[in-house]
Order: structure tokens, then sequence, then C-alpha cells
């Protein structure tokens, strides 16, 4: 048997325990403890074995050969962004053996987020409902851990940072936050993806409109050339978008100079077990996730790098991503449910 199905058996039977405590809660536990483990050698041993990832992606001696959007990773699968929103464990991301993080999403200012309780289990379909509203400590914050992590990761680690607007920014200046916040994180972030597409920020998804995406991205990427600093840019999509807008959308991803896309972003209007609303994520997302990447790379070509994210649940999840045409995949929900032999099963299955 494969490490990696030894600790997601090992998970299972924790699992139980661990979902006795509020998600939130154990959500904030959880980075703690990735933080705090990967902070010495023995530490990041063990979080290697928990993942049960290939040796040589999970050691400083990597050597990474995988290049997306002119950029080196040493594998497939990241993490999703809205794990890790402030950057504070990627140490133990990549002692897990992820090929890259990609953290956020982060706003200019410090933000709060939607009250309590905002996150909830479907256990039932291994699924979330989460309306957390982009909390965050700010995008000086993240950038600083950015700073302090860099000198102890491992060659080909990506580090990716979402970013998006405060909620109390009135419409007309939705721009200008996205700016603040790329001329923060740009020069500490390997990619930038710009996320128009959350539901739990009011507003927000109404920057995938195409007139308006296409002065964003024309903002951002001038930015980029004024700092020196023209990172890919991204642009992460809603999974709820018809053909007709989707199509319409990749063509101004497309000519406004974006590196690539991510498909997708939780899908609006789910209820959690008690009749709570928020953004639904994990396999329901998954069919859905698979027809965006399919279309996709049908309509761009090899003009766009596609980044899965929705659903992915197992390594043969992770497999099809890339069979549709996905380049690189992201885990979020599947850790919660599958545990970190989700992330060795991943890269073994995608290699």
């Amino acid at each position: 048997m494969r490490w990696y199905a030894v600790s997601q058996a090992a998970y299972r039977i924790v699992r139980p325990l661990l979902f006795r405590i509020e998600p939130e809660r154990i959500h904030r536990l959880t980075i703690r403890l990735l933080r705090g483990t990967a902070g010495n050698a023995p530490g990041r041993a063990l979080l290697a074995m928990a993942s049960g990832a290939p040796r040589e992606h999970a050691t400083r001696e990597a050597h990474a050969e995988l290049r997306v959007a002119d950029l080196a990773f040493r594998n497939r699968i990241g993490l999703g962004a809205g794990f890790d929103k402030d950057a504070l464990a990627l140490r133990g991301w990549a002692a897990l053996g992820l090929g890259f993080a990609e953290v956020g999403t982060v706003t200019p200012l410090p933000q709060p987020g939607n009250h309590a309780p905002r996150l909830f289990r479907l256990s039932r379909d291994e699924a979330l409902v989460n309306r957390m509203g982009f909390n965050n400590a700010g995008a000086a914050e993240l950038a600083r851990h950015i700073m302090l992590a860099r000198r102890s990761l491992p060659p080909g680690f990506v580090i990716g940072v979402s970013i998006g607007r405060n909620k109390a920014t009135p419409d007309g200046d939705a721009l200008a936050d996205y700016a603040a916040t790329f001329r923060l994180v740009a020069p500490v972030a390997d990619y930038v993806a710009l996320n128009v597409s959350s539901p739990n920020t009011p507003g927000l998804r109404d920057m995938q409109e195409r007139e308006t995406l296409g002065r964003l991205l024309e903002a951002i990427l001038a930015l980029g050339r004024e700092l020196s600093s023209e990172r890919p840019v991204f642009v992460k999509l809603a999974p709820d978008l018809d053909h007709g807008t989707l199509v319409g959308l990749l063509r101004t991803v497309c000519d406004g100079g974006a590196r690539g896309v991510v498909l997708a972003n939780t899908r609006p209007g789910a209820h959690g077990p008690r009749g709570e609303t928020g953004g639904l994520s994990g396999p329901p997302l998954l069919a859905r996730m698979l027809e965006l990447v399919g279309t996709t790379r049908a309509e761009v070509g090899d003009r766009l790098a596609i980044i899965a994210s929705g659903g992915i649940g197992s390594g043969s999840d992770a497999a099809s991503a890339v069979r549709a045409g996905a380049d690189l995949v992201q885990l979020w929900t599947g850790l919660v449910y599958c545990g970190p032999g989700l992330i060795g099963e991943a890269i073994g299955a995608t290699t």
C-alpha cells in the first residue's frame, strides 16, 4: 500500500473527532499546526510523511522541470486560495510536497470579513459552504509573511497571491483597490490572481463584466511595468457562467494580456445545514469545473494557462482535470475531507 493511502486511512479514523470542532476553529488550528511543525527539520520530515508525496517533491533537492506561464513548478498540485489567507504556513505547504500555494484573497486594508459562523460542512457531500468575506490582515502583512518565508522555501515551490477589494470600498473605487493591493504584493509574488468572482463580497462579481475586466487588466499590467514587477496575471472566474459569457470573458482575458485563468470559484447561492447561505465548494463542483476547463482549452488553445480549482477529492479527479486541459490543479475542500494524503495521491496521479 502506498504511504499516502495509509495517511488517508489514518485521517478517516480521526476525522470524526476533528469534525466535532467548529469548522473555522479547526481551520485556524490547522494553519497554526502547519506553521509550527514546519519550523524545524524533524517537523518538516513529519509533514512530508503525512502527505505521502514522492520524496523528490518534498525535499530541497527537488529539481523543477514543469513550466507554466514562464514559471518553474516542481509538480502540478497546489493549494487553492482561501485556505491560507495571510500566507502564514508557506513552509508547511512546501513540506507537504505541494508544487505551489495560492494565498489570499487579500485586500489593500485589513478587514474582519463577514460575521461568524461563516463556514459550514456538508458532510454527506464532502462539501463546504462558506461566506468568509475576504477576512485577512491586509496586503502589507501578507507581503511581509512571504518575504520572511522565502529564504527557507525549496526550489520549484511557487507562490501565487489572490487579490480583491475591500467590502467597504465604493464600486467606483474598486479598480484602485486592486491596484493598491497589486502594488504591495507583486514584488514578492510569483504570480497574481485577480479574484473577480467571489460570491461573498457585494458587487465583486460585477468585475466580470467584459469592459470592467478589460480596464482592470489594463491597469494592473501597466502597474506591473511601472514597478518592474511584470508577474504573470491570472483571472479567477465563476463556475456559473453560460457558454457565451465564458467565451467573451476568455477573449477579454487573452486580449488584456493575462497569462491564465483559475477555473473556478465557489458556486453562489448554496445553503448550509441550517439554511446558511454562501459559496459551495467540493465534489458537487467537479463536473462543472471539468466542463469549464475543457471548453476553455478548446477556445484558447495554448494562449492561456489553466489552473483547475473545484471538487478535486482524489488522484483520479486531479488526473481528469489535467486530461481536460488543465496545467495545474488546486486542492482545498478535498484536504478537509481526505487529509494530507490527498496531496501525495494527486501528485502521483499527475506526474
